[in-house]
């Protein structure tokens, strides 16, 4: 029996031969992620699919994501959604009660003037999912953008985090936080951690170095890159300091690694850097869950 109440895992695709392959790597969740649109997925089959692709593992679908900017008015936004809905709905066929993805944003104008659509879009889904047991977190990514210009999400910073629970002031409504988006900034992430952590449904597992000399040559906005987005095991965090705040505030939960962004263990190296990471924070976890004695 599967004891452990912080699981580690990985994004997946929206594919269940992708999890089949991956899955005897030892990752104990997926998240199920989708890019701004669900497209031709039958969610319905692919829970069928999924269900029956874990059935003889101890491995859960912790959450779906879509993420797209679902304050805009176009054709996309709608599609992002009408993706948002149709998760919601079928997040219990897949076994999750957590739905996750960027809040959007009213493109290039300050996030403030981003928060009625926001609590537009945002008050009716959050209503729906919580009459269905679930629960939306927003990612904690600025997509490029800052507090006066940007084009996908304004869920980036403590003080809009704060904006955004007072427009919709419900319990179900929380963050997928991860330190990277925080490094990347010059931010520690650990006061922020323990600080947000009751806030925290869903936790992406990427990491940041940061090439502090160069920050104390150039600055921050010159043409020299300071960080980079890595796989957890090769960048600067302290995972067993995150985990250990997790713990102490009693999250149960998942921590997905989103590959795909390290600039050293990509291409033929993606999977290889995935499970290094997998079974970093695995130790950084304290190792295999080992019972007490009776």
């Amino acid at each position: 029996m599967y004891n452990e109440t912080i699981r580690i895992g990985t994004l997946a695709q929206p594919k269940a031969s992708y999890i089949k392959q991956i899955l005897p790597h030892g990752f104990e969740s997926f998240s199920i992620t989708f890019w701004q649109t669900l497209g031709e997925t039958d969610l319905k089959k692919l829970a069928r699919e999924v269900k029956e692709v874990l059935a003889d593992s101890s491995a859960v679908i912790s959450s779906l994501g879509i993420y797209g900017n679902p304050l805009k008015d176009d054709d996309k936004a709608k599609e992002t959604r009408d993706g948002w809905k149709k998760c919601i709905d079928a997040a219990h066929l897949f076994g999750c009660d957590l739905v996750c993805g960027f809040a959007g944003r009213v493109v290039d104008k300050p996030i403030n003037e981003s928060m009625p659509r926001f609590k537009q879009v945002f008050e009716p889904l959050a209503k729906r999912a919580a009459d269905k047991g679930v629960r939306l977190a927003f990612e904690n990514c600025d997509m490029g953008g800052d507090w006066t210009r940007g084009d996908w999400n304004i869920a980036m910073t403590p003080k809009c985090w704060e904006m955004m629970f007072n427009a919709v002031p419900m319990d179900n409504i929380g963050l997928e936080w991860e330190p990277c988006h925080q490094m990347v900034k010059l931010i520690d992430p650990m006061p922020q951690l323990r600080k947000w952590v009751k806030k925290i449904f869903h936790l992406h597992g990427k990491d940041a170095t940061v090439y502090w000399d160069v920050v104390r040559e150039h600055g921050v906005r010159g043409p020299e890159p300071f960080a980079f987005h890595r796989t957890p095991g090769f960048g600067d965090c302290n995972w067993t300091d995150i985990i250990s705040e997790l713990r102490r505030a009693g999250f149960k939960g998942s921590i997905d690694i989103e590959g795909w962004h390290d600039p050293v263990y990509r291409g033929e190296l993606e999977m290889t850097g995935q499970v290094h990471g997998l079974d970093y924070l695995k130790q950084c976890r304290g190792g295999a869950y080992v019972e007490n004695p009776q």
